[in-house]
């Protein structure tokens, strides 16, 4: 018989997820657009990694005790991350939420067995946007061992890609990369890869994708978060300010991106390849694909197939929520090119 030592838990299997070839995207533009299928973690999304790497260096520095509790501000996947991880490793999570977001993550997150708060969506300059509201339920119950995971200036999250999922796409490609792309939500993801990456070869492009309504374009291309150019459906992306995660970070290329870009590829990747993923995702390939036309065939492209679309079937996959917010599902693939 095996060890028992040769074995482990959910928290030793984050990270090295597949790194997936888009056919349809690749064929189009002669490019190699591969996605790495982070909705294969534990939790069904990138956000495990930096639930994970959260977690431990809170171990290490004493601020997460046992039987402590994780209190969050999320749109979802962190949150799921935190729950699920923390109930592997012997904590309660309290997760904040917008109640705007996909019913189904509210839903799952209470399975999952967090206390869930939600409440209205404010903007962050706002005191009771989300985060604000985790961050003083920590400091109110600090003595009960409430931990303020804080994803988006916590670089734990960055280091976390830093450590894994950069390294992770430079061995899976061979080092033959040309470009990274990836939209933002705390950062974390953009920010870790991209120090990883340009770490390794400097001329590999950084790209942002960004949703209408959000800074980061604005950030990358014009130096300032001064932005209004809209607003998108996308959850857990579209950032309005520059959290420590992303601070220092090289970014060659933003490109904005339309909802219905996104959408378009990703019903694509659901008739075509049997691929189902959420907006993020398509937003993040979107991008890839504006790029792949801006650098010309024989390249290799790589972003982050966020999460399945498993938590957003009541609006992603709804023909009336589509058509309420103006998107149509039915829109071919040739739209893009």
């Amino acid at each position: 018989m095996p060890s028992p030592s040769l074995y482990s838990g959910i928290e030793r299997h984050v990270g090295n997820t597949p790194l997936l070839r888009l056919r349809r995207l690749s064929e189009a533009t002669g490019c190699e657009i591969l996605g790495k299928a982070e909705f294969m973690n534990p939790g069904g999304s990138v956000k495990d990694r930096a639930a994970l790497g959260i977690i431990e260096e809170a171990e290490r520095e004493g601020l997460l005790k046992p039987g402590g509790t994780i209190v969050e501000g999320t749109a979802g996947n962190t949150g799921i991350g935190f729950t699920l991880l923390g109930h592997a490793k012997g904590y309660r999570s309290v997760i904040v939420i917008p109640e705007t977001q996909a019913p189904e993550k509210i839903t799952l997150l209470r399975t999952l067995g967090a206390e869930v708060r939600a409440v209205p969506e404010k903007p962050y300059r706002d005191p009771d946007n989300y985060n604000h509201i985790a961050r003083r339920l920590a400091e109110e119950n600090a003595e009960k061992g409430w931990f303020w995971a804080n994803q988006f200036d916590n670089t734990a999250n960055r280091l976390a890609h830093y450590r894994s999922t950069g390294p992770e796409v430079w061995c899976q490609t061979g080092g033959a990369i040309d470009a990274f792309v990836a939209s933002v939500g705390s950062g974390g993801t953009l920010g870790g890869i991209a120090l990883a990456l340009k770490e390794r070869n400097p001329r590999i492009d950084i790209v942002c994708a960004d949703p209408y309504g959000a800074a980061m374009w604005s950030w990358f291309t014009q130096g300032n978060t001064e932005t209004n150019d809209g607003d998108s459906v996308a959850e857990g992306i579209g950032q309005g300010r520059v959290t420590k995660n992303l601070e220092g970070i090289v970014v060659d290329t933003a490109y904005r991106i339309p909802d219905q870009d996104a959408l378009t590829i990703v019903n694509q990747l659901l008739r075509e390849e049997g691929l189902f993923v959420g907006l993020s995702s398509g937003i993040n390939l979107a991008g890839a694909l504006r790029h792949a036309q801006k650098l010309g065939p024989g390249h290799t492209l790589v972003t982050v197939l966020c999460d399945s679309g498993h938590k957003y079937q009541s609006k992603l996959f709804n023909p009336e929520w589509l058509t309420a917010h103006d998107l149509d599902p039915t829109l071919p693939f040739e739209s893009l090119l």
